[in-house]
Order: C-alpha cells, then structure tokens, then sequence
C-alpha cells in the first residue's frame, strides 16, 4: 500500500517538524493513537513506540527515525506488524507564506490473521494523519508573519492613568516690558 500527501500550511516549517517530530503528543490529536513513548531522542534521529486502536484492533509498531530538523524526518520500522514500512516527512519553508509539507508513506502488512486485520486500521489511521497535523497546527502554532500575542496589563474596562499635568514653572517670569516701574 502507498499514500503520498503534500499540504502548503500558513505555519514555520520549524513548527511543523516540531509536531511531527513530538510522537510523545500523538495521543492529544492522532485519531486512534492510545500510547506513544519515546525510546531515545538526539540531534539526528528519534526512537518511538506508537499503539493505535481501530475497531477493537489493537496494533503497535517500534521506529527509528533519522531527521534533520526542519527539513526531514524518515520513519524506520524496527519491529511492528510489517512486512516493510517506510515513511518519509519533507518540509520546505515558503518564505512568509508558511511551508510545504509532503508525507509519503509505503507498507506491507504480514501475513498472519492479525495482521491482515490491522491492514484495514493502518489504512484508515494513515489517511487521517495529516488532517490531524494539520488540525493541531490549527490549534496551537502562530500563523507566519503573525506577531506574538500582547499581553494585557490592565483589565479591559479599567481607566487608563492620564499624563500628570506640569506644575507651575519653578522660576518666576520676567515682567512685561510695559510693567516696568520707572523712577521719578
């Protein structure tokens, strides 16, 4: 089975790649994703265990994934349900218009009953994955080009403080010309 996905989003490429590269947040919003845990993380690549549960079938796989942040990251089955399994993450930052996201992936399901039964769930799990991305950038990444929040000091309908009004000029002023008293 293949499925090839390629998504321009309004969010960094740094961010995408942080959502991907984070299985250990997958339960949050990955549809059927029940567990994730991270086995060894470094610069250059991530180990991950990930369960789903589809329709009472429970299925997990093991992962080592090499990445080059932001720019790749390779999904690697190490043991899992699979005959083969590979999955590959490009991202590519389009200036100020955000970035491309494409997500290829290609699988073989063994050959026991179980197995077989998983394929429909891993079918139906991997078409949703980049809907779900996509929908948590949604919910928690600022658009490109969007300044950061301001924060609000004051309650809104709190009187804002006026200017405080000069005093009197501490030297006094010199007399009008005309006011000057002349001796007699």
């Amino acid at each position: 089975m293949e499925l090839r996905r390629s998504v321009l989003v309004p969010y960094s490429a740094e961010g995408m790649f942080d959502l991907i590269e984070h299985a250990e947040d997958y339960p949050k919003f990955l549809p059927w994703c029940v567990a994730a845990t991270i086995l060894e993380r470094s610069d250059d690549w991530v180990a991950a265990r990930i369960e789903f549960s589809y329709l009472k079938v429970r299925f997990g796989f093991q992962t080592r994934n090499p990445k080059r942040r932001p720019e790749w990251l390779q999904v690697r089955l190490v043991e899992g349900p699979f005959r083969h399994f590979q999955a590959d993450w490009r991202l590519r930052q389009l200036g100020h218009l955000g970035c491309k996201v494409e997500f290829d992936l290609a699988y073989e399901v063994s050959d026991s009953v179980l197995d077989r039964m998983a394929a429909k769930a891993v079918d139906v799990v991997s078409r949703s994955m980049m809907d779900a991305f996509i929908r948590r950038a949604e919910a928690t990444l600022p658009l490109i080009g969007e300044p950061p929040p301001v924060p609000l000091l004051a309650p809104p309908d709190a009187a804002l403080p006026t200017a405080p009004v000069d005093p009197a000029p501490a030297t006094p002023a010199a007399p009008a010309p005309d006011a000057v008293q002349q001796g007699t």
